[in-house]
């Protein structure tokens, strides 16, 4: 139970609801060496990986783009089929992360367009973050850490959590999550509020998230423990032999009153969705995306992220992680 609960709580994380106290966030600004000093101390030092998502699947296939009016003049729509190196990935720090475990799955994007220039999209299974800026989001991981006696406190957790609104709405996803059947039958949001500006000077506000087009399939707790240790890239081999696996790519257009500053916040889901692209994977397996940063603020000409301060946070925090797997910390 424990090492789900770290596991899970290095990409957003288990939480649980129901205790009292006056415990809050720190009012210590947060920097992302923070961040990335917790990850190693909740999931252990594991050099030459990434300090989250250290367990990933490469993959490669190709981008075809749909052009649409809420996205006028997007080189990302405007060139054709682009070639995609993606990554999917199981949720904690270390290379063993259980397969078999409920919980958090990942995947990174990266589209390259006929000039060099690069869009990413870096997504998970979840829809909503764990707190709505960095201090909330560390303080949580921080209630998580073992005592002198290596034992954690979840009383502790419980009451930051009570304390910490933003929080709440992952509690009620990990408390209900399953083991995905396979990245290919997994969908993925990418939590973020982003801009792309038009010719006319008008902005599209939108976030998007990726859709299987096998359709989203979970397995029971009995069906997950029957499974192999490891099964996932394995499973997703089969599919791509046996079938067409492909993602299609949407976005979720915002309003003026959806918050484009905090992934805590879901949008309704009335909003309207248009449909940007679909990513059709053609081959999995080796190494070529080790050392590829999916740094989800890297974007094409037209698009710019907003100033939600954990997607800020992201870049400086993949550099961090991204040199020290490159030079073996």
């Amino acid at each position: 139970m424990k090492h789900n609960l770290i596991t899970s709580s290095l990409t957003a994380f288990f939480l649980l609801a129901g205790a009292t106290s006056t415990a809050s966030a720190s009012d210590k600004k947060i920097e992302a060496n923070d961040l990335v000093e917790m990850f190693e101390k909740l999931g252990g030092k594991h050099p030459g990986y990434r300090k989250a998502h250290a367990k990933g699947l490469c993959a490669s296939g190709t981008f075809v783009p749909a052009p649409n009016k809420y996205f006028t003049g997007a080189a990302l729509l405007s060139n054709g089929e682009l070639p995609v190196s993606m990554r999917f990935s199981v949720g904690g720090a270390s290379p063993s992360s259980d397969e078999k475990a409920p919980g958090t799955r990942g995947m990174g994007m990266q589209i390259q367009l006929p000039d060099g220039a690069l869009h990413t999209f870096t997504g998970n299974n979840f829809p909503v973050f764990a707190g709505k800026n960095p201090e909330i989001f560390h303080g949580f991981l921080s209630t998580l850490l073992p005592d002198e006696n290596g034992k954690s406190d979840p009383a502790k957790t419980m009451a930051f959590i009570q304390q910490n609104p933003s929080l709440q709405a992952h509690v009620m996803w990990n408390k209900n999550a399953k083991t995905a059947a396979s990245f290919a039958n997994t969908e993925f949001f990418g939590l973020h509020t982003f801009y792309f500006d038009q010719a006319n000077e008008q902005q599209t506000k939108f976030r998007w998230n990726i859709k299987p087009n096998l359709g989203v399939k979970t397995l029971e707790k009995a069906e997950a423990d029957s499974m192999p240790t490891e099964f996932l890239a394995n499973t997703f081999a089969q599919q791509l032999k046996d079938e067409t696996v492909s993602f299609t790519i949407m976005a979720s257009l915002g309003e003026a009153q959806d918050s484009d500053i905090d992934p805590s916040q879901q949008w309704p889901s009335e909003r309207p969705q248009v449909t940007l692209g679909t990513v059709t994977v053609k081959t999995s397996g080796g190494d070529a995306c080790n050392n590829t940063n999916f740094d989800p603020n890297v974007m094409s000409a037209g698009f710019t992220p907003s100033a939600d301060p954990i997607l800020r946070m992201r870049s400086p925090a993949y550099a961090i992680s991204f040199g020290k797997r490159l030079s073996g910390q």
